[in-house]
């Protein structure tokens, strides 16, 4: 049996944010002197990021005209989880809505009434009943429609979801799998001004990504699932760790994470691609979750990749940011969306990286549905 992933719909907020705006916002926010927002802006130009999206104006705005955080000097009452989780549930409904109506869009053969499986995905906010039940009953999708929450896992949290949709798919040929990865990760600023909080001040963004995959390919171009490898680098588990505290979730994220993914990421994908009669050498095509600029370089210094050969990783963070669990797919999705017919067949190699330290990676397959008709 095979799966295929079908079509990719992503969604943004409304309010696009210039990178070094975001920058004067947390220099502000955190009073910092000259010296200190020189080399914190220094940070913002390096990250490859031009701009991110928010659900909240405030980065946008200067302080006396905040709308969520307390318009006084240093910010008290910082917002509590509450107050944040408030902001995820309005906002995390109309997006993920908006990515999985962007999706079917492209496949016109689907109705939302045909959806058997419903997987959503999110490590920036959490409720219960949750965003699943809210979907069904937005889209009106069938009160039958088997439902799967796969929470807090971070950055590659969208792999785990292929894979529950990949089962789905063998197991049940004709399911049709909806899985949506929602991301409002903007929310979460901490006040902190180690280095590690002021890195991943300078790197997420919000977004949603949704993904139909069924058991057939769909009438144009789709990705056949192929494999799946996954690791785990313990020496790391420190490095990257993403906890809930008294005023939001608190994101640790080393200077060390690229220099452990560059140690793991080749045995990686020798261990992803045996017994495949494929090397990585005759692999063209790439998406990877572009977690931070030098976490893609390290990767192509270790796999021989060019930059041009990462150029789908490297749009979406320049255009978005990292959205955490949904920038793989905005990154499938640019992909996608290049793809000719005389790539029928070529394989398409992924990964993912996240708290564990875990490495994640996935192979997949062009496939056009009538290739030679289309030459």
């Amino acid at each position: 049996m095979k799966s295929y992933l079908c079509a990719i719909g992503t969604a943004n907020p409304p309010h696009k944010i210039p990178q070094m705006q975001v920058a004067d916002f947390m220099a502000n926010a955190l009073q910092f002197d000259e010296r200190e927002t020189r080399k914190l802006k220094a940070l913002y130009r390096v990250s490859g990021i031009g701009q991110r999206y928010s659900v909240l104006e405030d980065y946008t705005r200067q302080n006396g005209d905040f709308a969520f955080y307390p318009n006084t000097p240093t910010l008290e009452p910082f917002p509590t989880v509450q107050q944040r989780m408030d902001v995820y549930r309005k906002h995390a409904l109309e997006l993920s809505e908006q990515a999985i109506r962007n999706c079917l869009a492209q496949v016109s053969s689907t109705q939302l009434s045909e959806l058997t499986h419903l997987i959503t995905v999110s490590c920036t906010g959490m409720y219960a009943p949750g965003l699943d039940i809210e979907l069904v009953e937005r889209l009106q999708l069938p009160g039958t429609v088997q439902r799967t929450a796969v929470n807090f896992m971070g950055c590659y949290a969208a792999f785990n979801a292929i894979k529950l949709a990949d089962a789905i798919c063998k197991a049940t040929p004709k399911a049709k799998v909806m899985l949506v990865c929602t991301e409002i990760c903007t929310i979460h600023f901490q006040k902190h001004s180690e280095q590690d909080h002021l890195v991943s001040n300078a790197l997420f963004g919000d977004g949603a990504a949704a993904v139909l995959m069924q058991g057939q390919p769909c009438q144009e171009v789709s990705l056949e699932l192929q494999s799946f490898h996954c690791d785990l680098a313990p020496a790391g588990k420190r490095e990257m760790a993403w906890h809930i505290g008294d005023t939001g979730f608190e994101m640790t994220l080393s200077s060390y994470v690229p220099d452990l993914i560059k140690k793991g990421i080749k045995q990686l994908t020798d261990r992803l691609l045996q017994g495949l009669k494929t090397t990585v050498s005759e692999i063209k095509l790439f998406a990877i979750h572009p977690g931070g600029r030098r976490i893609l370089e390290v990767i192509e210094q270790e796999l021989g990749m060019t930059r041009d050969d990462n150029r789908f990783a490297y749009r979406v963070l320049q255009n978005f940011g990292n959205m955490s669990s949904a920038t793989v797919l905005f990154v499938l999705k640019e992909l996608m969306q290049s793809l000719t017919p005389q790539e029928q067949n070529e394989p398409v190699l992924s990964f993912a990286f996240g708290p564990g330290l875990t490495l994640e990676s996935m192979l997949l397959k062009v496939h056009y549905a009538d290739a030679k008709a289309a030459v």
